[in-house]
């Protein structure tokens, strides 16, 4: 078909949150609390 594509933006980008998705009691949460990962965080606040 010829005409102008219509791309449903949402598809391309998504929202993720570590938040929502790593359970209270993971072992991850844990770890974070001894590391600093401040720069990592302010460098990829941006994106």
């Amino acid at each position: 078909m010829m005409g102008e594509r219509q791309v449903d933006q949402a598809a391309l980008f998504y929202e993720f949150s570590l938040e929502r998705h790593v359970p209270e009691d993971h072992v991850l949460r844990a770890i974070d609390r001894f590391v600093d990962l401040s720069e990592v965080r302010r460098d990829l606040a941006p994106f």
